[in-house]
């Protein structure tokens, strides 16, 4: 029979103070309730419900004496590892019973608070004097990078690595959205967020309005035509991605008003056609490409490798060795 009890009240630090299930209240209404850190959020909210909290900094084996002495507790604390020496101690003894009574709970996407935590102290006084240092301009190799290394990494079939570069990708996102609240007509990450939101609502009126699914390139060709006040099919098309992509992206625009795919002279007219060709045949010319060249890379590597464990410098092999060591 247990002598005493000990209930750990878990809450998220990303849930606004306050907002308690009602177990939890129940459990901190019936006291005492002992709070290991006295900057907890939930301090002040829990003192309007006159909800009295003695701040501490116990031991696992102080928790567990007092159980075990019959009192019953209300622990309040955000330190897992106090929570876990404390259920190891009532396992081995069998003398405490430890429940935990959940809170609140962390919402899918809660983490990306910590993002934007995180960015703001970097930037804040007393950051990193790196990232206090950079502007939208500085950043903007770093945008492209981290969007490619996202890229190879679903190429690879990477998940795991493909988890941390869209992190970084993330990064970027929060970097710039960050920069801007500092500009002279500030916005922030809930303005970039908003704005999402509200475009994907708008541009999917058959999942939020009711509207048939009919041909949805048109319609999201058209209401994207009408929000950005378009005059050419062309408007939009980013000038900065790869020459492939770009050269493909323009032939696909220009099919939605009938505009034929003319020829053009020399070798970029020769790389034109060849964009026709692929999107013909349902290709992306960028991905068939890269897959060459990977394919190229790999190869490479690999006869390197080859000669330099057989002592020989690859820049000694003639064109008919290389051709042999090839196939």
């Amino acid at each position: 029979m247990t002598a005493g009890r000990v209930v750990v009240v878990a809450t998220s630090p990303r849930t606004p103070p306050g907002l308690l299930s009602w177990p939890a209240w129940q459990a901190l209404r019936g006291g005492p309730v002992l709070a290991t850190d006295a900057a907890d959020p939930q301090l002040p909210f829990l003192a309007d419900a006159g909800v009295s909290v003695t701040v501490v900094a116990p031991t696992a084996d102080d928790l567990h004496a007092r159980a075990g002495a019959g009192e019953h507790l209300v622990l309040l604390t955000a330190d897992d590892e106090l929570v876990r020496r404390l259920g190891l101690l009532a396992a081995r003894t069998g003398t405490v019973e430890v429940d935990v009574v959940y809170g609140s709970y962390d919402r899918p996407g809660a983490r990306l608070l910590d993002v934007v935590a995180v960015m703001d102290r970097l930037r804040s006084p007393g950051g990193c004097p790196w990232d206090a240092a950079q502007t939208h301009e500085s950043l903007k190799p770093y945008l492209l990078e981290e969007a490619y290394e996202a890229y190879a990494a679903i190429e690879d079939g990477d998940r795991g690595d493909l988890r941390e570069e869209l992190g970084d990708v993330l990064l970027q996102v929060a970097f710039h959205a960050r920069l801007a609240q500092e500009h002279a007509e500030p916005w922030s990450i809930d303005d970039v967020a908003g704005d999402l939101v509200d475009k994907l609502v708008r541009r999917h009126p058959h999942v939020f309005d009711g509207a048939p699914a009919d041909d949805l390139d048109a319609t999201w060709e058209a209401m994207k035509q009408a929000e950005k006040g378009r005059a050419s099919v062309t408007d939009g098309v980013p000038l900065g991605q790869p020459a492939l992509s770009l050269a493909a992206k323009l032939q696909k625009r220009g099919g939605r008003v009938g505009a034929p795919v003319p020829t053009y002279d020399g070798v970029g007219g020769e790389l034109w056609a060849l964009v026709d060709r692929c999107r013909a045949e349902g290709l992306d010319p960028e991905v068939e490409l890269r897959t060459v060249a990977r394919a190229y890379r790999d190869r490479l590597a690999a006869v390197e490798a080859e000669l330099t464990a057989e002592g020989l410098d690859p820049r000694d092999l003639s064109p008919e060795e290389w051709t042999a060591r090839w196939s």
